[in-house]
């Protein structure tokens, strides 16, 4: 499709999943926010996009995932197939639970009190929350699905 930057999403293979990470790399930077509102993520990807694609780093179906820890700002990982010079790298280890929703941002307090419960009446205790933004806002629009992924490390 003309002017793709992101993929179509599948959401199958993470509803509802189990995964395990070993040591899954990623670029980490840190966006700012207000009251959870990204203020310049479209900068913070394009920089790191741009160091991922000049070291032929990035894979085929890159996971984006957002660490919303502060009201103030968040921590951003992006998978990478290798290290990057200069870069802020991260490895993710462990094993998670995932679950697709899909609709507007404003839903996102829902969406992680629907995944909360999920969890717990799995028997787990959640220890880390991410978001996996799954498409850029143009692309959601052009492929007519916001898909967001919450992963629970357990």
């Amino acid at each position: 499709m003309e002017n793709e930057c992101c993929p179509k999403f599948d959401p199958a293979p993470w509803q509802d999943a189990t995964l395990t990470w070993e040591g899954k790399l990623f670029v980490r930077d840190r966006v700012r926010s207000f009251l959870h509102i990204p203020l310049n993520f479209g900068a913070v990807m394009t920089r790191n996009m741009t160091a991922i694609e000049a070291h032929q780093a990035k894979p085929e179906l890159p996971i984006i995932l957002s660490d919303e820890n502060s009201l103030w700002g968040a921590d951003v990982y992006l998978e990478v197939t290798k290290e990057i010079p200069g870069a802020q790298m991260a490895t993710i280890s462990g094993t998670f639970l995932s679950r697709v929703y899909e609709g507007p941002y404003q839903d996102i307090g829902k969406w992680v009190k629907d995944f909360r419960a999920h969890v717990s009446a799995g028997g787990h205790e959640m220890k880390k929350l991410y978001f996996y933004y799954t498409t850029c806002p143009k692309c959601a629009k052009k492929w007519g699905k916001n898909h967001v992924v919450l992963l629970a490390r357990i």
